[in-house]
């Protein structure tokens, strides 16, 4: 088992910066790769970026990429979502995932493919 706890969201105008943390405990914690994943009001969940404790994999949705960062801190167990540069259309909630099928490791990968989620927290960009 795997336990996710997001924190950092909250209200920002275009143009400005937030950080996410979230915090993972668990046994098997260091055998998953970490992601975040994003679900704005009527839309699917949608992939935001992955990254390994090995520092080994890191990806991006194209939707992010120069502005958003994944991160990790191997001693707090904790990945971080720096975003940088927001947009009203990054507005939504913010999920945490873990997930240790071969796919998560390659790539974007679909929500279905990750095991354990956080409770997810809330970003609004004002524009």
């Amino acid at each position: 088992q795997v336990q996710l706890v997001e924190s950092g969201g909250g209200l920002v105008q275009a143009g400005g910066s937030l950080r996410l943390s979230c915090a993972a405990s668990g046994r098997t914690v260091s055998r998953h790769a970490m992601g975040w994943f994003r679900q704005a009001p009527g839309k699917e969940r949608e992939f935001v970026a992955v990254t390994s404790w090995s520092g080994g994999t890191t990806y991006y949705a194209d939707s992010v990429k120069g502005r958003f960062t994944i991160s990790r801190d191997n001693a707090k167990i904790t990945v971080y979502l720096q975003m940088n540069s927001l947009k009203p259309e990054d507005t939504a909630v913010y999920y945490c995932a873990a997930g240790s099928r071969q796919l998560v490791f390659q790539g974007p990968a679909a929500a279905d493919e990750y095991d354990y989620w956080g409770q997810g927290t809330q970003v609004t960009v004002s524009s």
